[in-house]
């Protein structure tokens, strides 16, 4: 136990005390039972270990992926911790321990005057088990750097985060702020390509790298444990995820890809019902439609434009990276479908075309609140919007 409480000391010491992420503001700590949820890379960790270091309640972090779990329960630590005056336990990779969903609810109830902030990685085994917890716990998700997130960071600044309306309502006053004060557009370049996940600044030229093992890692490590699923179905998985990223803004023809990959149409709308989940893949769906896996997304994207220049650096899309962006972009705090006409519905009212610099509203004419999100520009007019903005709003 000492050794943990001494890797507690030292994780608190090196947490970077100033750049704080977007969902810090949003997250209720008063709650008893927190459970923070993202992809391996996001900054769960440092969020929780910045929280820790601001509380003035005796605290302690362990990450549950210690080899000491092994051969030991969580309930028993947490009664002798307890015992020696820790009130607050901040719980890390609990999905890399066994018994994380029973011992959190023991521990939850047992100890009334404590609280416990949990995060994990493995989206699909913690959904899986959240059952029992679901009444006692605040859950949160945790996305990706935004672009307004990478800009503070790389240029120490701090820019408000802007409400979808105020955005299209004075985005020209607001566009020519920003590009004002930095070269917009060449770090729009940069985030795309880089600025997704904070472990950038360890060092881009290991980046992408790392990030597909980070994918590999969710493949192999989270959905296949999860399901159960063989290997050919992980190489399946992979083979789909390419093709994903060297596409336009990807229509899928299910039957087609279920022929090619030589498996049933089911088995293919369960794959990508797994890679949503894991947060790999974004399917965008009809307004119309349910939410049953086994309806066909009317597109398919990957999660993030760093994960595309990552698979398929010599051949990214510039349409499907624009497209990617926005979506990743402006999915975290609003409900995107697809509309009959135009790229994109957001909250059921407004509707996005995305574009290059000279893109016009040919496609959405005569479509009420419909906009261009262009790429390529600083500043817009109207209802043209420059693609980068849309990255300002977490």
């Amino acid at each position: 136990m000492e050794r943990l409480i001494e890797m507690s000391r030292r994780k608190l010491i090196a947490t970077p005390p100033k750049f704080k992420r977007y969902l810090s503001g949003k997250i209720d700590w008063t709650q008893r039972l927190i459970v923070i949820l993202g992809h391996r890379g996001t900054g769960k960790t440092t969020l929780m270990l910045q929280h820790m270091h601001e509380s003035n309640v005796k605290s302690i972090y362990l990450s549950l992926d210690d080899y000491w779990f092994e051969e030991n329960r969580l309930v028993e630590l947490i009664e002798q911790l307890y015992l020696d005056g820790y009130r607050n336990f901040y719980l890390d990779e609990v999905h890399r321990y066994a018994h994380w969903s029973s011992d959190l609810k023991t521990i939850y109830d047992n100890y009334p005057d404590s609280k416990f902030i949990v995060s994990g990685s493995s989206i699909l085994e913690l959904s899986k088990g959240k059952a029992d917890l679901s009444r006692r716990s605040a859950v949160y998700h945790l996305a990706g750097l935004s672009f307004r997130e990478f800009i503070n960071l790389e240029k120490d600044f701090n820019f408000p985060e802007l409400g979808l309306k105020d955005l299209l309502d004075d985005h020209q006053k607001i566009a020519e702020k920003l590009s004002d004060q930095v070269d917009i557009l060449s770090l729009f370049q940069e985030y795309l390509e880089f600025g997704y996940y904070p472990f950038y600044q360890e060092g881009k030229d290991l980046y992408k790298a790392r990030l597909l093992e980070i994918t590999n890692l969710v493949l192999e490590m989270d959905i296949a444990p999860f399901e159960e699923l063989t290997h050919k179905t992980i190489k399946n998985m992979k083979k789909l995820i390419f093709i994903i990223s060297e596409s336009v803004p990807f229509i899928p023809n299910i039957s087609k890809i279920a022929e090619k990959l030589e498996v049933s149409r089911n088995t293919i709308l369960k794959t990508l019902d797994l890679l949503e989940q894991a947060q790999i893949l974004n399917l965008l769906r009809s307004s119309t439609q349910g939410v049953s896996y086994l309806q066909k997304p009317e597109k398919i994207y990957l999660q993030n434009t760093n994960l595309a220049y990552a698979i398929s650096s010599n051949h990214t899309n510039s349409g499907n990276i624009r497209e990617t962006f926005f979506l990743n972009q402006v999915q975290v705090n609003h409900h995107i479908t697809s509309p009959k006409f135009g790229d994109f519905m957001v909250d059921s009212k407004y509707v996005f075309e995305v574009g290059g610099p000279t893109k016009t509203k040919h496609q959405i004419e005569g479509v009420p609140n419909a906009f261009i999100a262009a790429d390529g520009i600083k500043s817009g007019a109207g209802s043209k919007i420059p693609l980068w903005l849309f990255g300002m709003l977490y």
